[in-house]
């Protein structure tokens, strides 16, 4: 189910980096409504009215049929009845160029849904390029893809026309959750070996690798979602850490964002991040299941989210 937010920070919406949250929050799967709930009348703003809004929730998103156009029943007798594809169990999502790009590890391949055409495609589920689990994407400004695929421990590449162009990574070298571009480096989530590698995007040779297992102030425990700030700086979900950590590109430690914890501004299962244009970072708890915002400072600005079926 892929819900969809709209920011209404004063005067331009920040632009997120999609991994579980941007424009775009990816709840994974959909739960029926508990009992009690009633859907809601009306527009849904956090924080709640009369308190200024700050994000608005707009649509859902959970099948081919709320992105494609429907056929006619002539379309349907010439190429038949394709049927209704839903999405299974969403993890990473991007935009890019008016389509949204859907890593649901339940399905092999990658889900697109554009907007603009009104299609959806999955890519990605055949061939040399078969994607086997895809958890995260990063794209390009050139519009090529790096998919981290944790099942063929892999980072998958496929170019700005979705053609499967090449895989890094060896037997054995990582298990890759997550990817961050900048310029010519690709910033790989190693979740196995605790650590972020950075290879050289086009030829996958390894740079250096930053992070080791460990709960201290710069080492990682299964590092899960990674992303650039506006400031060029690296942010890690440091998931069994509960916290995220900022560092700079070349891997030194500057500081933690939240901890363990049941209390605004603490974590439990911190996972999806992204920055806006100002700076404030949003991180997705799965166990919370909302979305914390913080600024800068690691302040607590507002959350967004609760668990439950309603659609927002």
């Amino acid at each position: 189910m892929v819900h969809l937010i709209f920011s209404l920070h004063r005067s331009k919406a920040p632009i997120l980096k999609l991994g579980y949250c941007v424009a775009i929050i990816l709840l994974a799967g959909c739960v029926a409504t508990p009992e009690g709930q009633q859907e809601s009348s009306g527009p849904v703003f956090y924080p709640a009215l009369p308190n200024p809004p700050r994000v608005q929730y707009l649509t859902t998103l959970s099948s081919s049929s709320d992105v494609a156009r429907a056929k006619s029943d002539f379309a349907n007798f010439l190429v038949g009845d394709e049927g209704n594809f839903s999405i299974v169990k969403p993890y990473g999502v991007q935009m890019h160029d008016g389509k949204i790009y859907v890593m649901d590890s339940g399905t092999p391949g990658y889900l697109i849904l554009d907007l603009v055409n009104q299609e959806f495609k999955v890519i990605g589920d055949q061939g040399a390029g078969r994607i086997k689990k895809a958890i995260n994407i990063s794209i390009d400004t050139d519009g090529t893809k790096y998919i981290a695929d944790a099942l063929r421990e892999q980072i998958l590449i496929f170019d700005k026309n979705e053609r499967f162009v090449r895989a890094l990574g060896v037997t054995g070298q990582f298990k890759p959750v997550d990817t961050a571009i900048s310029g010519d480096k690709l910033f790989v989530a190693d979740v196995q070996d605790h650590e972020i590698e950075v290879l050289d995007k086009h030829s996958g040779a390894l740079l250096y690798t930053f992070g080791r297992p460990g709960s201290d102030e710069g080492q990682l425990f299964h590092p899960t979602n990674i992303t650039i700030g506006p400031d060029d700086h690296v942010y890690i979900s440091d998931t069994s850490n509960f916290r995220i950590q900022k560092f700079t590109m070349d891997g030194q430690y500057v500081r933690s964002f939240g901890s363990v914890g049941v209390n605004l501004g603490q974590f439990s299962r911190p996972k999806g991040i992204a920055l806006d244009r100002q700076g404030n970072l949003y991180a997705v708890d799965a166990a919370f299941e909302n979305v914390q915002m913080f600024n800068s400072e690691g302040n607590l600005l507002m959350f967004f989210g609760a668990p439950g079926g309603l659609p927002d």
